[in-house]
């Protein structure tokens, strides 16, 4: 496939791989070889060592050992690099071989540190690979195919192979990522600034209005401009209106008050979505400890003549129950970028079902095992989790 793709240039394939034409390495050694018994200096330190003590790479630059050393572990610890170290010398982009760093490091937390940024480049590198992002995981997962599919990993962790986030169905992974970067940044705090306050009209310092007359004075020491509210314009020709801008209905005053709106309703639709996507998360960690509680349930279960086969229901539910919390919670992400229409509407219903029968269930898993008989609870948990 590499001659078929370079047309049988060589040259060309091993130069593009920073490695030396393999025909070519005994004459380059030939060409390099001194008498063992002659003293060289080093060309990067500049002291004289006999030519045992010196090695090199295929591109004939030699220089020794002690320098290598301190070379690759300064690029290894430092710097961070694993497979794409090149030969010392200036100018040479010939790359260092796996076995010529493990011969030349003696230091074991260096050679650790080699083997892991190797395995991750890897990994990074194969288009089927991926790793875990569970916290202190040293696990990778491997597909058939790339795509945008969960993925479990032998930790329990479940991720998005795509971008490795938690799996976040309905929601593309791009959008997603919009929407992380949204509530990570700062856009709804210019929004909210936008939204309830106003700039001086003179030196565009932020101002809150904290009273309800309409006149206002700038408290920058240098600026000091007074101007109305509602319009921004000078307070001077206002005269008497202190409550009331007589030119309120002017075209510069009706498109402030038009901008001001629309990033007021653009800051309350994001809250909407975000405390409700805030909601079903910290709902979800919750659930998560729901386990505890309910494995004491299915004892007590066992307690009441019911054999571990019956009782593997509630297990299940509280499984299905962390699911729909985890699909609520980014259905209200996909509902922030969805545009308004038909099927948006569907949409909307389907997740307000969702959401009653969730609501529902959680009680149910939450309640008090005495309220009920074992039956009556058995049949309302595995309706509600079919649902």
């Amino acid at each position: 496939v590499l001659r078929r793709y370079f047309d049988g240039n060589l040259e060309k394939l091993f130069a593009e791989c920073h490695v030396i034409n393999p025909s070519k390495k005994s004459r380059t050694r030939q060409m390099n070889t001194r008498s063992s018994a002659q003293d060289m200096p080093c060309q990067i330190c500049y002291l004289n060592y006999p030519n045992s003590y010196f090695t090199g790479l295929e591109c004939g630059h030699k220089f020794c050992m002690q320098c290598w050393s301190e070379y690759l572990t300064t690029k290894i610890m430092e710097e961070g690099m694993g497979q794409t170290i090149s030969c010392p010398a200036h100018g040479c982009d010939i790359l260092v071989d796996d076995n010529t760093v493990m011969r030349l490091i003696t230091d074991s937390k260096v050679k650790l540190k080699y083997q892991h940024l190797i395995t991750n480049s890897f990994v990074e590198c194969n288009r089927l690979l991926k790793w875990c992002p569970a916290p202190d995981c040293h696990h990778v997962v491997k597909v058939q195919y790339p795509d945008a599919k969960p993925v479990r990993c032998k930790c329990g962790r479940q991720f998005c192979f795509n971008c490795g986030e938690n799996w976040h169905d309905p929601v593309k992974c791009k959008w997603l990522k919009k929407w992380i970067k949204k509530c990570d940044d700062d856009s709804e705090t210019s929004n909210w600034i936008a939204a309830n306050t106003k700039e001086c009209p003179k030196c565009h310092v932020t101002i809150e209005k904290d009273g309800g007359c309409n006149h206002m004075v700038c408290r920058n020491q240098n600026c000091k401009a007074e101007f109305c509210w509602v319009c921004l314009g000078p307070w001077e020709p206002h005269g008497s209106a202190w409550y009331n801008c007589n030119r309120y209905n002017e075209d510069d005053a009706k498109a402030a008050r038009d901008a001001q709106e629309r990033s007021r309703a653009a800051l309350q639709r994001y809250l909407f979505y975000c405390n409700r996507y805030m909601n079903h998360m910290q709902s979800l960690r919750f659930e998560h400890k729901l386990y505890a509680q309910v494995k004491q349930k299915m004892e007590e279960m066992q307690q009441h003549n019911m054999s571990w086969i019956e009782v593997q229901f509630l297990k299940k539910a509280v499984d299905v129950l962390c699911q729909c919390r985890a699909t609520l919670m980014y259905t209200y992400v996909f509902a922030f970028y969805l545009k308004k229409n038909n099927q948006s509407i569907i949409f909307e219903n389907n997740q307000a079902d969702l959401e009653n029968a969730t609501e529902v269930l959680s009680g149910y898993l939450e309640r008090d095992i005495s309220q009920d008989s074992l039956q009556d609870i058995k049949q309302k948990v595995q309706d509600k989790y079919r649902f």
